[in-house]
């Protein structure tokens, strides 16, 4: 009985930690949902369905790799999928972009705080840099358990917005405005799938190679496995919700704010909640990926490299967080296609390669 209980919270580790590095405050808005699927129509829903494929396989490919390889952070994986020079080239980047992300989800809480709370906004930057450190002080362990009590939340919240909206629209005769694309990224939803992936996977890469020598094979990949189920699920929850209301919610800074006008202001201040909790969520994945590459073995140099990354990023919150946002996510965005096409091709190519050297012999 202990056993199972220590498999099932370890399991929920795994899970949590990689929603928690996804679903961030562009998701919890509802903006990055419809950007890469809504304003692609019905469509949009093929491309929700292609992207919960992808995290899954990803997530269960990612843990597969780092259990086997006993990765302790990201630099082995990059290297193994890239090469040496590139793999190098993309380590350097993803320490700046994980550096970037976290003064981004400072600036996040900040225009929280004073937009949706009505609260000083440096009060927002210093709330999110405390909370980040006080959970990087308690380890890799501290990081999970904080993933374990927070994601669920947060996932909860989503989708309970979704299916709330949904049903006061009608459903399923809201969908009806739907059946005509409106546009979006990439000009096709299939191309907007795999964009809005390899957008989303650098941080978890991070944040899944930290638990490479943690894990068991079975643990790791069916975590993966469920994490990205369940991403692709609120995907295609919030994707239906914006569906039913086109096209009054494409004009909308906060799709989901459009979608909680009709639901009362419980639910209105909940979805402040729920984009903050999104922010600090994904500011400790990124303080966490950070400090793990460069303290692999934990103790007082990880704690030390999390919390000075926390200081590093001060400086940059205090930019505004839409134009932070204009200018790092199209890099996050280059180097997550550069990393897509490595997880997706490389280990196939191994395995063929494999193949073929044991068919010779």
């Amino acid at each position: 009985m202990g056993r199972l209980k220590g498999n099932f919270w370890l399991l929920a580790k795994i899970i949590t930690a990689y929603i928690g590095a996804v679903i961030g405050a562009g998701f919890a808005s509802g903006q990055e949902i419809m950007q890469f699927f809504i304003l692609h129509g019905s469509g949009g829903l093929l491309g929700a369905v292609l992207a919960t494929v992808l995290f899954a396989y990803l997530g269960g490919l990612v843990m597969f790799l780092c259990i086997k390889m006993k990765t302790a952070n990201y630099k082995e994986i990059l290297v193994l999928l890239l090469g040496p020079r590139v793999g190098k080239l993309m380590d350097g980047l993803s320490l700046f972009m994980l550096l970037g992300g976290l003064s981004v989800m400072m600036a996040g809480s900040a225009a929280v705080f004073g937009e949706q709370f009505g609260l000083p906004v440096r009060a927002g930057v210093w709330v999110v840099a405390i909370l980040t450190s006080l959970v990087i002080l308690g380890g890799l362990e501290g990081v999970m358990t904080a993933n374990v009590f927070l994601v669920p939340l947060k996932l909860l919240a989503v989708i309970s917005i979704s299916l709330a909206a949904l049903c006061a629209s009608g459903f399923p005769v809201g969908l009806q405005s739907a059946t005509r694309p409106a546009g979006g990224v990439a000009g096709h939803w299939v191309a907007a799938g795999f964009l809005y992936v390899s957008y989303n996977m650098v941080v978890p890469v991070a944040v899944l190679s930290s638990l490479g020598r943690s894990v068991t094979l079975k643990l790791g990949v069916a975590g993966g496995v469920l994490g990205g189920l369940l991403i692709g699920l609120a995907v295609s929850l919030v994707t239906l919700a914006g569906l039913a209301y086109l096209p009054d919610v494409a004009s909308y800074q906060i799709p989901l704010l459009y979608l909680t006008v009709s639901l009362g202001p419980l639910f209105r201040w909940g979805l402040g909640v729920l984009i903050w909790l999104a922010i600090l969520t994904t500011a400790i994945a990124d303080a966490h990926g950070f400090a793990s590459r460069l303290a692999p073995m934990g103790g007082v140099p990880y704690r030390l490299y999390g919390i000075g990354a926390c200081l590093l990023a001060l400086p940059l919150s205090g930019l505004s967080f839409t134009g932070l946002v204009r200018v790092l996510y199209p890099l996050f965005g280059c180097a997550g296609l550069v990393l897509l096409v490595g997880l997706l091709l490389v280990p196939v190519a191994k395995y063929f390669r494999r193949l073929k050297n044991n068919f010779t012999l």
